[in-house]
């Protein structure tokens, strides 16, 4: 790509499921360089039996990578960009403060929930509005639970991402990509849906206004901005949902490929310019999510390596010290399962006992255990992995049968794309040439779309541009991503790739 005019640096700040990471985008005599400069671990905590994210401990590490970045970068820094996973948001009281931790979206509450809006709105006819999977941890039924436990429907709300933006300055909004996973904006349309509010009497004044991702939303403010590089720092909404951002960091053209943001969940899909969103798309339960560009990310949510990682939490706890990468190698010897797994089992979505839940679904479906599976973490690693190959490779089908595309090319990013076994088994399942991305493609999607919102000339209605987006990622993707770790390994998520937790 050409040098830009403004050789200041870029920020890309990712707020993970599992970890929180803060990276530098700056210019040497060859290209771009991206440096990891600073990540800690993230994970909800159970508080009064509420499953609530740490919003404190997310904001100072997000202000200490900014820190961090300032005393790096000492040409300056131009922009920053958030993104994070999707569904959950913060609710501010008048004075735009929080009035408590968020939400995570695997708290109980929204079982409850999903079957009171339904009363109220089938779920056939959501779908028809938004295009958007049907899933209980979407912010439509977070944001009812809110109201039948006695928080005022008027208090606005902030998405995570857009409300660190928010906090360092921007003003409130709601990125389209991110807008999307709410289960509330009008399908392949920039608005709102009114007819969701008042079917499930949510107050449409607490939402925030829908920008296009690329959008400035502000100028860095308060403290951070005293520092000398981030005194003129720009603020950015990217794809603030870190799933398109991940999938904006694909550096691939044409119409032949698919993709997997392959980790504790698997998004798996391809990018339409229209929704695809009729009867047999719903029964499938695909969505229609946005995308950059004014694309949109048709995909199917997979319950995949949080399988895995639930087991090793188990086998570990009694004395045991499994590693994913240990455990693969050991797998990658044994011969393929006589059974395979329900992996969207929704008996598999609650974390504990995985081992144990696994063994009841085969010996519902099959009749019995096989023998020494529940003695042997390699065998059930086998087996995972063998059932996601498997799970992936119909999902793909299905998505061909709606779309109407064909598919050479699959792209893999996210932490499973170094899930070499999984990679091949997926490869061998879908007969699709596999291609491995980055480990970081949301963070390479983020500084993507900031890089095509600094070329003012290209943008339009529907934000950045796609291929503007495609060119970036194709220089970033060249880059290698260097890890400067802040805190020691034993603090951080893991040793191993990050598999985050993205819905």
């Amino acid at each position: 790509m050409n040098r830009p005019a403004d050789m200041r640096a870029l920020v890309a700040v990712d707020l993970g499921a599992q970890s929180c990471r803060v990276s530098l985008l700056r210019w040497a005599g060859d290209g771009p360089r991206i440096q990891l400069v600073y990540r800690i671990a993230n994970a909800p905590v159970l508080r009064d039996g509420d499953l609530r994210w740490d919003l404190s401990a997310i904001c100072a590490a997000s202000d200490e990578g900014l820190r961090r970045c300032a005393e790096i970068a000492d040409e300056g820094i131009a922009a920053i960009g958030v993104t994070g996973w999707a569904v959950d948001y913060v609710r501010l009281d008048q004075a735009g403060r929080p009035i408590a931790d968020p939400f995570c979206y695997r708290d109980a509450r929204t079982g409850a929930a999903m079957e009171a809006v339904h009363r109220r709105i089938s779920p056939e006819r959501l779908y028809a509005l938004t295009g958007i999977q049907v899933l209980a941890l979407n912010t439509l039924y977070q944001l009812y639970a809110d109201s039948t436990a006695g928080i005022p429907r008027h208090l606005r709300w902030l998405n995570l991402p857009e409300y660190m933006l928010y906090r360092w300055g921007a003003r409130p909004v709601a990125e389209y990509t991110n807008a999307t996973h709410t289960a509330m904006v009008s399908c392949g349309a920039f608005e709102w849906r009114e007819e969701i509010f008042a079917a499930t009497g949510l107050d449409p004044s607490a939402a925030p206004k829908l920008v296009a991702p690329g959008s400035f939303v502000g100028r860095l403010q308060g403290p951070l901005s005293k520092l000398p590089a981030l005194q003129d720092a720009v603020l950015i909404a990217p794809a603030c949902h870190d799933t398109a951002s991940a999938i904006a960091g694909i550096p691939a053209e044409g119409g032949d490929w698919a993709y997997i943001s392959s980790g504790t969940w698997s998004l798996v899909g391809t990018l339409l310019d229209q929704p695809c969103a009729g009867p047999e798309a719903a029964r499938l339960n695909f969505t229609n999510e946005g995308g950059v560009g004014g694309k949109i990310c048709f995909l199917r949510n997979v319950n995949a390596l949080w399988l895995l990682q639930q087991c090793i939490e188990s086998w570990n706890a009694t004395g045991a010290q499994w590693t994913s990468e240990t455990l693969i190698d050991a797998a990658s010897k044994l011969p393929a399962p006589q059974y395979l797994l329900d992996v969207d089992d929704t008996n598999l979505l609650a974390p504990g006992n995985m081992p144990e839940r696994i063994a009841a679904q085969l010996a519902q479906r099959q009749g019995h255990i096989p023998s020494g599976l529940l003695q042997s973490p390699p065998a059930m690693t086998n087996l995972i992995l063998y059932s996601l190959a498997a799970r992936y490779a119909t999902v793909l089908h299905q998505a061909e049968m709606l779309t109407g595309k064909h598919f050479n090319r699959l792209y893999v990013v996210g932490g499973g794309s170094k899930n070499v076994l999984l990679n091949s088994l997926t490869e061998q399942a879908t007969g699709l040439k596999v291609i491995c991305g980055s480990v970081e493609s949301s963070t390479l999607g983020n500084f993507a779309v900031q890089l095509a919102a600094l070329e003012k000339k290209e943008m339009n209605e529907a934000g950045v541009p796609a291929y503007a987006v495609v060119r970036g990622a194709k220089a970033l993707a060249a880059t290698s991503l260097q890890s400067q770790l802040a805190v020691p390994v034993s603090q951080t998520v893991a040793t191993h790739p990050i598999e985050e937790d993205r819905p």
